[in-house]
């Protein structure tokens, strides 16, 4: 084995070169409108996508920088996914920026530099190398959220996510400090041999647990760890909104199943039951509060809050008395969800950015009224995110939660059974709130009407944004099939 294989992180090392080439060629930019910059970031980023999506087809699973870096199909496919999140995000976020003044070098630079923490997290198979990453995310992401320094709820919003994401790597690190003095190693492969002995000590490494499962809520915005999320949705500009709502997800999956499944596993039993709690309170706080949000972007973190406690239903079911019979189909079914969520939740955000326009905000869902009458397209197109958040056919949300629901139906224990069918009432709740935006869209008429005024690639990335929802919907196999290969490559290797 080559304990020192750079091949293993060719397309971080490549991302951190490009980053670099960009900030440095920002400096003599003079473009308005920041046309060389953010088509060299674009074309840097297709080559991490192209490169992420060779290592993927390739199969392989390499370890590499002495066990502390894994090079796998799961890694490699959710990075593909997250590094073409970052590019649409881009490509929607450009004229909103360039609108409110914060258009420059380091909204690109900085929004690669969070894509490569993403990466190292996607990759980590050490716990010193997840909190790297985790940390250069997070660092990031806080900075983008403080670009607007003219604007107090952007400032306010980037303390708050400062203090609280602080905190949330505090009880991360606590944790697995604690892991580490129970079993004696910081390798996740090492951890899980550890905890399989049976001889380590029980009570600490729970208690270690429990600070984990927070961190990782925190991350994923679940209840009651879920504060930051409202707060931060609205008071951050919408594009950086859509940078914390999208690919940053992937990356807290990524590494909830790295520690938890991979490194954790023979605790499922305990991790689960937490999970199970976390779950529950995200769907019933998030639909529920949403129903009374007037604020767009408030409802819509609502929103993410009751869908990572959706998703977190996939990671509750893996073991069964001791059994991983279902653990792949379990995982994958929610590796599905956390990956079409972040699809429609690119478009949702890049139609609130359309609708924005100099010196105005469509953030209250009001600002909607009536857009079948000034854009019957893009009111469709919104119709098709709304119905896809609700999941309801024959959007890619309803095959999504239908597969959450399958793998808990499939364990045959009542308690499970029973979680399902809470699930579902809670979607119910949760279909309110989105109808009720689709209905404003339709049936009042417009507060403004003004036409609706954006460029081209934004309209052409927005539609095929609201094609793919629809097309995965009714097509789903295939993107199924491949989260289902990830999951059994990085559950047998």
């Amino acid at each position: 084995m080559n304990h020192m294989n750079w091949y293993a992180v060719s397309p971080e090392i490549v991302l951190l070169s490009c980053a670099l080439v960009v900030a440095m060629v920002d400096l003599w930019v003079t473009h308005p409108r920041r046309l060389p910059t953010y088509l060299l970031a674009q074309a840097s980023l297709a080559v991490v996508a192209v490169m992420q999506l060779c290592a993927f087809n390739a199969g392989d699973t390499v370890y590499a920088m002495q066990n502390m870096v894994v090079a796998d199909p799961m890694g490699h496919l959710l990075g593909l996914f997250a590094t073409i999140a970052v590019m649409v995000s881009l490509v929607y976020a450009r004229p909103y920026a360039a609108e409110r003044d914060i258009l420059k070098g380091e909204l690109f630079t900085l929004s690669m530099f969070s894509l490569l923490g993403i990466g190292v997290m996607l990759s980590a198979n050490n716990f010193l190398v997840v909190y790297l990453g985790l940390e250069l995310m997070t660092l990031s992401l806080y900075a983008l959220v403080a670009m607007r320094r003219d604007h107090a709820d952007a400032t306010e919003a980037a303390m708050k996510y400062f203090v609280l994401g602080a905190l949330a790597s505090g009880f991360l690190l606590y944790g697995l400090s604690m892991m580490y003095g129970a079993t004696g190693s910081l390798d996740i492969g090492e951890v899980y041999k550890a905890i399989g002995t049976g001889t380590i000590n029980k009570q600490v490494m729970i208690l270690g647990l429990v600070f984990v499962v927070a961190g990782l809520g925190f991350k994923l915005g679940a209840v009651p760890f879920h504060m930051w999320v409202p707060d931060v949705y609205q008071g951050a500009p919408t594009a950086v909104t859509l940078l914390i709502g999208g690919a940053p997800k992937l990356a807290a999956f990524a590494i909830t199943i790295r520690l938890l499944v991979e490194g954790m596993l023979g605790l499922a039993i305990d991790w689960q039951q937490m999970l199970v709690v976390l779950s529950v309170g995200s769907m019933l706080l998030g639909n529920v509060v949403a129903i009374a949000q007037t604020n767009l972007k408030r409802l819509l973190a609502y929103s993410s809050i009751a869908q990572m406690g959706f998703m977190l239903l996939g990671l509750c079911s893996g073991v069964v008395h001791d059994n991983t019979v279902s653990a792949a189909n379990s995982y994958a079914s929610s590796m599905f969800y956390i990956v079409t969520y972040v699809l429609t939740t690119l478009g949702t955000f890049g139609t609130i950015m359309l609708l924005s326009r100099p010196g105005f905000e469509a953030e209250q869902i009001d600002d909607l009224k009536g857009l079948a009458k000034r854009s019957p397209w893009f009111a469709l197109v919104m119709t098709i995110f709304m119905l896809s958040l609700a999941g309801l056919p024959p959007t890619v949300g309803f095959y999504a939660k239908l597969s959450v629901l399958q793998s808990l139906v499939a364990t045959n224990v009542e308690g499970y059974l029973w979680l399902a069918i809470a699930a579902v009432l809670l979607s119910l709740v949760g279909a309110f709130y989105y109808l009720r935006v689709i209905k404003l869209m339709y049936f009042d008429e417009p507060a403004d009407t003004s036409p609706i005024v954006s460029s081209g690639d934004v309209r052409a990335v927005l539609s095929l944004n609201g094609a793919a929802v629809l097309l995965f919907g009714i097509l789903p196999s295939g993107l199924m099939t491949l989260c289902g290969q990830a999951i059994v490559k990085a559950l047998t290797t």
